[in-house]
Formats: structure tokens, sequence, C-alpha cells
């Protein structure tokens, strides 16, 4: 699928919005982006996020500065698609390093990089995606560390080991972007069905008003599942919206 066909989809799954992951981009000149932003706006679908790779547990100041760049370089990206949100990830602490420590870099990486985001109108939304953020109380400490209303988490519902839905609730002042995912699984590996009615029940008490974007990472064919999934979430938000 290019990424004009996911436009093109989300047109027949009656949705209103996409969240790109980049990875596999064939170019980020404007001779891709802006033809890209056209289609999407001419079909009435906002690209509103865009979804990179980062490690900010950087010990060095030189390796931390090129963390900035490299985010900032995606920043005029999502701002050419009109994306005013992107992804990232905290990454891994590095052998022989305190947590503590990963943390104070994370949060200097992100506070730079909020300086050019916020230029941009971009916000960054820090993922718990394991390693730095794999708990609620610490990716908290690392946005509330920031201080920037351009930065926040990223909340993906299905990457919590342990208290899945407390960790989910502890996260939603913070959140400005939301990824629903079919499954929930533990540190043994145990996996249990996300309950999506809960989870959306918690977001709306929470006073979260943002996207919910499905994440597939099942086994049968994206094709085939991913349109009654979107019509599935579709129907939990609009039990539980105001």
């Amino acid at each position: 699928m290019t990424y004009q066909d996911l436009v093109r989809l989300a047109v027949d799954c009656d949705i209103d919005g996409l969240d790109l992951t980049v990875y596999w981009f064939p170019s980020t000149e404007p001779n891709f982006l802006l033809p890209l932003r056209l289609a999407a706006y001419k079909s009435g679908v906002e690209i509103y996020s865009i979804s990179i790779r980062t490690d900010m547990c950087r010990p060095t100041p030189e390796l931390r500065a090129r963390e900035v760049e490299a985010i900032n370089r995606w920043v005029d990206v999502a701002a050419l698609l009109g994306a005013g949100h992107i992804r990232v990830f905290g990454g891994n602490v590095p052998k022989g390093e305190s947590e503590e420590r990963a943390a104070e870099w994370v949060a200097e990486i992100l506070r730079r990089a909020a300086d050019y985001s916020s230029s941009k109108g971009v916000i960054l939304g820090l993922e718990n995606h394991g390693g730095i953020t794999l708990k609620a109380s610490r990716i908290i400490e690392i946005v509330r560390r920031v201080d920037s209303p351009w930065v926040g988490i990223n909340l993906d519902t299905g990457n919590f080991r342990t208290d899945w839905y407390e960790q989910i609730a502890m996260c939603i002042p913070y959140a400005v972007n939301v990824q629903y995912k079919i499954d929930m699984r533990d540190e043994q590996g145990r996996v249990e069905a996300a309950d999506w009615d809960r989870i959306t029940g918690l977001l709306a008490a929470g006073g979260y008003k943002g996207y919910l974007a499905l994440e597939y990472e099942g086994d049968e064919d994206a094709v085939k599942a991913v349109p009654p999934l979107l019509a599935k979430l579709k129907q939990v938000a609009a039990k539980h919206s105001s």
C-alpha cells in the first residue's frame, strides 16, 4: 500500500484522521509530502500526527544534540504535512547508567526540541514504550520536568505490563494522543483482550477529547481486520462522548 492508499482507506472506513508512521516514506522532500497533504485535504482526512523512532537516553552532550537535530528535521516534515503531533520514544537506559540520570537526558532533549517544535505548532508526544518509559510514574515525571505545553504523553494503552488500567488513568491528564491495541500483555507474557469500553470510559472521565488511534498489531491480515476494528472504536467513542 502507498500512503495515498491509506488516505483512501480512511475515507472508506469513515474516519477523521491518520497517524502516519514515517519509516517507509520514500522521501521527505516537498515533492512527496505536499501531494500527500493535498490528497488528504481533498478527501476530508487530516494527517494529524506522524510517528518516528528516537532514542533520547543519550549519555553525551554531542549525542543529545544530534537527537535534537533529528527531531527538528521531523518537525519540519510534520509542518509540511499539516500534522500537529509527533510520537517520539524515550529509549533504553544504557548499561551502567541510572534511570534517574537517563530521565534527565530525555527531559533535556524534549525541552530543547520543544523550543523548535513550538515555533512550528507541533506537539511532541512521548510514548510509554518500554525502557525509560516503562512505567507511568517515570513518563509523567519526565513530562513534568520538561514543563512545556508542547510536550505530553502519546498514550499507548497496550504497552504497560502491570496495572494496565491504573497506569493508563495516571497518564490521561498528560495525554496528547491515545493509541488503542487489541491486546494487553503482562510481564509473564500473558495476553488478555483489551477492554476498550473501560479504557474509553477512563478517558472520558479524565476529560480527554483528542484523537483515538487504532494501532493494529494482530495476526489476522490487516486489510480484513482493521475496518471492523475501526467501526468498533467509533462505536465505543460515541458511547462515551458528550
